[in-house]
């Protein structure tokens, strides 16, 4: 899909929304937001709407001020505020329905507006409510939680609880290792998704990315990719040597 196509898909919507004459605002977010440069063939259109106070529902119940832009292959309401929406000609949606009063408790990151009525402020595009942070853990804390979730998660493979196994292997422990990375190595000056650490992990950490393959090595190779995580984490920090060895025993 044409990056230049999704664009005018959005600038449609918003024409859409004004001839509904009980819509304020379109917001765009993500790559068809405020991160423009990001934008490829693979995004999607990530947007908030802003309705007149109790007409929601009404929008939320009749997409037809989407369906008439172009017909709609498959949706299901992904929250209770918005779906998930995949029109005929491939462009995919996700977005949200807000009146003025609800959007002032949404956290979300800046959005670039795409239309509004005249009398709606500029600012309805920025945030009330801050995103919270992530809260930085401290590298202890990390480097035990991978470990465990590698003793616990072969402890499971062994069981023969193999699904099990992956989450708590090339899952929970994994998500450590990226929080680590971002504890001690130095990002390239690529912008990070506040909701969703692994988004663009590679071309932040090019350097730590190669290792990724090992550490997930699919459903039948649990015991493969906990000694690959295993052996990242002795490489780059201080790992207790008893809990070590005993992943490994549960290794063989």
């Amino acid at each position: 899909m044409e990056a230049n196509l999704l664009l005018k898909r959005l600038d449609e919507i918003g024409h859409s929304l004004e001839q509904s004459n009980h819509a304020l605002a379109l917001i765009g977010l993500g790559s068809v937001g405020l991160e423009l440069e990001r934008l490829d063939a693979y995004s999607d259109l990530d947007f908030f709407v802003i309705v007149e106070p109790g007409y929601k529902h009404s929008f939320l119940d009749n997409l037809h001020w989407l369906s008439a832009l172009c017909p709609v292959a498959y949706c299901f309401p992904n929250t209770e505020a918005g779906y998930k929406l995949l029109f005929e000609d491939g462009i995919f949606c996700k977005f949200a329905i807000f009146e003025p009063d609800e959007l002032q408790a949404v956290p979300f990151a800046a959005g670039r507006i795409v239309w509004k009525q005249s009398h709606v402020a500029d600012t309805i595009g920025q945030p009330s409510k801050e995103i919270s942070n992530h809260p930085i853990m401290n590298q202890e804390w990390l480097i035990g939680e991978a470990l465990t979730n590698l003793y616990v998660g072969m402890a499971r493979e062994k069981r023969g609880e193999h699904l099990s196994a992956m989450r708590f292997i090339q899952g929970y422990a994994v998500d450590r290792l990226l929080e680590l990375t971002e504890n001690t190595k130095e990002a390239h000056p690529v912008q990070r998704d506040k909701f969703a650490p692994e988004r663009r992990f590679e071309q932040r950490y090019p350097e730590v990315t190669h290792y990724a393959p090992q550490w997930m090595q699919g459903y039948e190779r649990n015991r493969e990719s906990t000694l690959a995580i295993l052996a990242f984490l002795e490489k780059q920090f201080e790992v207790n040597d008893a809990i070590a060895q005993a992943i490994r025993r549960l290794c063989a």
